[in-house]
């Protein structure tokens, strides 16, 4: 499956907020095209041919292509932060809700892996402010996978030494699932997802979530 199909045919669902119809499609090529060329490699040119637009039809939605990539992380980092926040403000023990957080967490950047690429691996393309926002946002997810490991040490179900260094393993761990991830291989979104947490279970010293 091609990038273009992948993204045409599976992720734009996850753009249902760009209006109007023209930003979206604008918003659905920018992707396609920084997932395989790189955001600098990647003209307004090139955004607009993707989406059988004139280039300047894109300047009527988006002033620049900064702005393009700026709206596409921010919105994948807020649905990043959703699918982490809902798990971790669930029921249930701290080894059901990182379980949860983490099969959730990766099934989202293998199921949206070439919008997952772009918002995970271009956040250096981005200007000083734009850049703050989106580490903002990072910092709230960083704080709910935090939260959930302190909550498993504080009940007795987790045994962790360095709740900072195992955060940032357990993130660098979901996120590179994008990286490498294809619907080719041996296994499905859901499969991946849930043999992470298992995985991040055995990290922290946990058993298996009834």
């Amino acid at each position: 499956m091609s990038t273009a199909e992948e993204t045409a045919g599976g992720e734009t669902q996850a753009w249902g907020e760009v209006t109007p119809d023209a930003a979206r499609r604008l918003l659905v090529a920018a992707v396609e095209a920084f997932a395989e060329r790189g955001y600098h490699a990647t003209t307004t040119r090139d955004i607009a041919g993707r989406a059988g637009m004139s280039p300047a039809a894109l300047y009527i939605h988006y002033k620049t292509k900064e702005e393009l990539l700026h709206r596409i992380s921010r919105i994948g980092h807020e649905k990043a932060l959703d699918i982490l926040r809902t798990a971790a403000r669930r029921e249930g023990t701290a080894t059901e809700r990182l379980a949860d957080a983490v099969s959730s967490f990766v099934g989202w950047h293998a199921g949206g892996r070439t919008t997952a690429r772009v918002v995970q691996y271009e956040l250096d393309s981005l200007g000083p402010e734009a850049r703050a926002e989106i580490l903002a946002l990072r910092r709230q997810c960083d704080a709910e996978v935090r939260g959930i490991i302190e909550d498993g040490i504080d009940s007795g179900e987790f045994d962790v030494l360095d709740v900072k260094g195992t955060t940032l393993a357990v993130l660098s761990l979901c996120i590179d699932v994008a990286r490498w991830f294809s619907l080719e291989g041996r296994w499905t979104p859901d499969e991946i997802g849930a043999l992470y947490a298992d995985l991040v279970l055995r990290m922290v010293g946990a058993g298996t979530p009834k």
